[in-house]
């Protein structure tokens, strides 16, 4: 989704009960990691710990935060804000409770919708949306501490290859090998966002593709605008996609959120449910971690754009369920 703040796709995991107010556009049921899903992340009133509005310490709004966790425990957040000067900056943020956020780096300006992965062997890949002509940037980070200096030593700009347009919203699915697997928005006819999948190959090589199966799975719900940020998360041995649907363009309390499984190509709107009632939920990500407390947990992320939050709760929210 894009405004001030907008969303991605294939990463996380966002929870919520199925709508009764749009018509069943599958009539199959749902798996057990779907219905597991919502009713670990349907209601954030529920919730082990939450956050509405979350900031760092510097006061800079964390739009489209996607959270993942060190090996010493220390939660990482990736985010972007807009600043003084008009424009995305993408940084990185450390945590202990899932509240309070200390940013250690800015990737600089025109980076946004940013995504963070380990590659296994002890490094880190980030990629983010770049702009001007809007492209996938993915770095590559030899360890932790490279990565809170912001120091990178491998760096691809990968090329458009699917829209003259925009290209971008970036969510990495796997790293293994020097291959790092990843997802995205294109703008089709450059009109309208519609889902990729891609591979980059030993930060040299780039092929991209459409996911037609994934945009089809949305449309059946009657999604008409931008379909953008998406996120996976693997629940019960199942990989499922979170991703924002827009059923109107332009219209930004129009943003859904949905939850996909590739293996059966269904989609189920998810609605989720907030203290105030907030009814617009984007650039949805979730994550498995060990919560504050020490117990597992889900970890969810979605942003509340100002046309659909109920008072106080605009921004960034996460919440978290104990597994």
């Amino acid at each position: 989704m894009r405004s001030l703040l907008r969303p991605r796709l294939l990463g996380a995991l966002l929870l919520v009960t199925v709508t009764t107010a749009l018509p069943r556009a599958d009539p199959a049921p749902a798996s057990a990691a779907m219905t597991r899903l919502a009713s670990l992340a349907g209601d954030v009133r529920d919730a082990d710990g939450h956050a509405y509005g979350v900031r760092d310490d510097s006061g800079r709004t964390m739009d489209t935060a996607e959270i993942t966790q060190a090996p010493d425990g220390t939660y990482l957040a990736v985010y972007h804000s807009t600043l003084a000067d008009g424009r995305f900056h993408s940084a990185l943020a450390t945590s202990t409770d899932l509240r309070t956020w200390t940013r250690r780096h800015d990737f600089g300006a025109g980076t946004s919708q940013p995504t963070l992965a380990p590659d296994g062997a002890g490094g880190y890949v980030l990629a983010y949306e770049k702009d001007p002509d809007n492209h996938i940037a993915v770095r590559g980070y030899a360890d932790l501490g490279a990565l809170l200096a912001g120091h990178a030593d491998r760096a691809y700009d990968a090329p458009r290859t699917l829209s003259p347009c925009a290209e971008g919203t970036p969510d990495i699915t796997a790293v293994r090998n020097g291959t790092v697997a990843l997802t995205g928005h294109y703008r089709a006819d450059c009109d309208t966002d519609r889902q990729l999948r891609a591979v980059l190959t030993d930060f040299t090589t780039w092929h991209a593709e459409p996911d037609q199966r994934l945009d089809r799975a949305l449309e059946a719900w009657g999604t008409s605008g931008n379909i953008g940020d998406r996120s996976t998360v693997q629940l019960a041995g199942t990989r499922l996609v979170l991703i924002e649907g827009q059923r109107w363009r332009e219209d930004f309390g129009s943003w859904r959120t949905y939850a996909y499984d590739p293996v059966t190509g269904r989609a189920d709107p998810l609605t989720v449910r907030t203290h105030g009632g907030s009814r617009a939920f984007a650039n949805p990500s979730a994550t498995l971690l060990t919560d504050p407390d020490g117990h597992p947990a889900l970890l969810v992320s979605l942003f509340l754009p100002s046309e659909g939050a109920a008072p106080g709760e605009t921004g960034q929210l996460l919440y978290w369920r104990e597994l």
